[in-house]
Order: structure tokens, then sequence, then C-alpha cells
């Protein structure tokens, strides 16, 4: 019997500060705006990325469920749960987030 949560089914419970992130299907190749195809594999300088929150843990202050996050893909341990491909996140290694919820604020701690 396995014991992998991935493959039994069970629900996922982040724990920490921790989120669980699908990327975006559109994170591979890209188009420049005169419309030539750039791989993904071609990086000229570290580009973050968008990924939308599935799980969030106890101690995660900014990002709910289904908000759209920016990382960098250095930041990501890739997982396989319930046979989607995800990414496991710190909080503090997000760099922005979006989502109808967002006032008109800076953001910032004064």
């Amino acid at each position: 019997m396995p014991d992998d949560a991935s493959q039994t089914g069970l629900p996922i419970k982040m724990l920490h500060d921790r989120l669980l992130v699908s990327l975006r299907k559109d994170a591979g190749d890209r188009r420049s705006s005169g419309g030539i195809l750039i791989p993904a594999t071609a990086q000229v300088a570290k580009r973050l990325i968008w990924g939308e929150a599935r799980g969030v843990g106890a101690n995660v202050r900014q990002v709910k469920v289904g908000d759209q996050v920016l990382f960098s893909p250095e930041d990501q341990h890739e997982v396989e749960v319930h046979g989607e491909d995800l990414v496991i996140l710190r909080e503090r290694d997000v760099h922005a987030v979006a989502a109808e919820r967002i006032e008109e604020a800076t953001g910032l701690y004064l």
C-alpha cells in the first residue's frame, strides 16, 4: 500500500509559511512583441514567473488560495500531487500577489 499522498488521493495541508502553486500553462515558450517565438530554454536574464496558489499554510499572511503569485523559478521545489505538477514555495519567496481583493494601497510597512 503506497504512503505517497500523490498516489493515495489524500487531501494535502500545507504547513507553516509554505505555498502550493500551479504554474501557468504559458510559463514555457513565449512570443516577443514582434511575434518571434522565444523558447523556454533561452534565457538572457533571470525572469520571474506567475503561478496560482492552490494551497497555503497556516502562517501565510498575504496570499490566499486562487491568488496569482510572482516568483523566481530558482526558489521553487517541484512536486507531483494527484497527477499534477506543482511547486512549493515559502511566502517570503513571493515577489508580488495579484488578486481582486487587493486594495489601492502601497503594501509597505512603515
